[in-house]
């Protein structure tokens, strides 16, 4: 089997104006490319900045069998970005090195990377990552762990049982 097609994958993009069709989704298909060689892009779905509303997506998205399910926006200092707390509600446990990783990887592009308050976390089997919404930032966050992500989505599905490197 095609390791690229064993998981399948969400892409949710949060935006008051895209839910509304005031905006057009650009971070949404771009991560979408991008995730190909992770696996099988199997969702994409747009919806408001409303913290009731983001945690019931990734409810059903990873009820539905998502492995991995990427957000992309509402990540930043504004009064409506709470997609990280829309996460953790719903969280069962984070995974705070993917998040570390991505600031700290951004800050060679950008001092602003510090203000980013995306989140990592696990519900379930199902990995969720908390992108900015920016489609350059959004990709250039992706770049940074993209590389451990196949490894991490084999440890939590049961795919693979070691994490030592040979």
């Amino acid at each position: 089997m095609d390791k690229n097609n064993l998981y399948k994958i969400a892409v949710v993009t949060i935006s008051d104006k895209g839910a509304a069709g005031l905006r057009e989704d650009k971070s949404g298909p771009l991560l979408a490319e991008a995730l190909a060689e992770v696996g099988t892009v199997a969702y994409m779905s747009i919806v408001p900045d409303e913290r009731a509303e983001i945690s019931a997506e990734i409810i059903r998205l990873s009820d539905d069998g998502a492995d991995l399910i990427m957000t992309s926006g509402g990540t930043g200092l504004s009064p409506r970005d709470i997609t990280p707390e829309a996460t953790l509600d719903i969280a069962d446990r984070v995974v705070p090195g993917l998040a570390e990783a991505m600031r700290a990887g951004s800050m060679k592009f950008t001092n602003r990377a510090m203000l980013s308050r995306g989140t990592a976390a696990i519900r379930g089997s199902c990995l969720i990552i908390n992108l900015p919404g920016s489609p350059k930032a959004a990709i250039e966050c992706l770049d940074i762990i993209k590389p451990v992500l196949p490894h991490a989505l084999d440890i939590l599905t049961a795919n693979a049982s070691e994490c030592a490197r040979k």
